[in-house]
């Protein structure tokens, strides 16, 4: 038996364990958005009430890699088999807008508002396995979980832990959650990282192995390639007519092209960069 001034103690004790014991987390707002960005510092996601997106319509001279995502999609958001996609290729090729874009195409043809868009940043990768647990809680909804830009460098070494969360892990993926990424490395790895792998290992083909091993975990690559000078201009023409910005087919497409050399390079993103100068210019808003 414990008198007076003990328990006193050990209520304080106990008192001060509850107060620095970290909540349990849950999410209580995945109603109220569509897009939702994961907070590392506080282990949950925050709605974003406006994502920064374009049609898919409006996506040129990428038909193929839309229909490849978007039936993958599809299928993921009708309980049906579906593969983590990587979309990888040259830079401003449009591979992030193309996810972002098929997530609207599906919720609009499904007519569901389950289907929710996550966002995770590189530097938070070492986080996803307590992501993943943490959405596997809300089964009534499904996630695409996005990371923008992904790849990794010398010493880097969480690439490991996101092989083990997309395919081989015990407790794997869960149902509700489907992995894509975007990168401009279709292996993730720099060349030079791979053959310093290669010329340091014991045995160089197995390190190797390793790196590469972890963009075959992604089911389905999606290859985005430079852009042709017509695919670019039709780019621009189908910004233009959506945003009805007014000026003459021959005076655009010179426009277009001179932007495009100013630029050194032929793109969606140059197209989309050269679209809002010109609306600016012509007083027009496309927001």
């Amino acid at each position: 038996m414990f008198d007076d001034t003990t328990n006193a103690i050990l209520e304080r004790i106990a008192n001060a364990l509850d107060r620095i014991a970290p909540p349990e987390k849950k999410i209580d707002n995945l109603d109220i958005s569509e897009g939702f960005v994961f907070d590392s510092k506080s282990g949950l996601i925050r709605p974003i009430h406006t994502i920064n997106r374009v049609a898919i319509s409006l996506l040129q001279g990428i038909d193929f890699q839309k229909k490849l995502l978007l039936e993958n999609t599809i299928n993921f958001s009708n309980n049906l088999s579906a593969n983590n996609a990587l979309l990888w290729g040259a830079r401003g090729t449009g591979k992030s807008s193309l996810v972002k874009a098929v997530h609207a195409e599906v919720i609009f043809k499904t007519k569901s508002k389950l289907l929710k868009l996550v966002e995770i940043h590189r530097e938070d990768i070492s986080e996803l396995p307590e992501l993943l647990s943490l959405l596997s809680n809300y089964k009534k909804y499904k996630f695409i979980l996005l990371c923008d830009d992904l790849s990794f460098d010398a010493g880097e070494n969480t690439y490991k832990s996101l092989k083990a969360v997309l395919d081989g892990g015990i407790e794997g993926k869960p149902n509700n959650v489907i992995f894509y990424a975007t990168s401009n490395r279709r292996h993730l790895m720099p060349r030079d990282m791979m053959e310093n792998e290669r010329s340091t290992a014991i045995n160089p083909s197995e390190s190797v192995e390793e790196k590469v091993s972890l963009s075959d975990r992604f089911g389905l690559w999606v290859g985005f390639h430079n852009m042709t000078q017509d695919i670019y201009l039709e780019i621009v023409f189908a910004y233009c007519n959506a945003f009805k910005i007014p000026m003459g087919k021959q005076e655009l497409k010179s426009e277009a092209l001179e932007w495009s050399i100013t630029r050194g390079a032929r793109s969606g993103r140059v197209a989309w960069q050269f679209i809002q100068d010109l609306a600016g210019r012509k007083k027009v808003k496309i927001y």
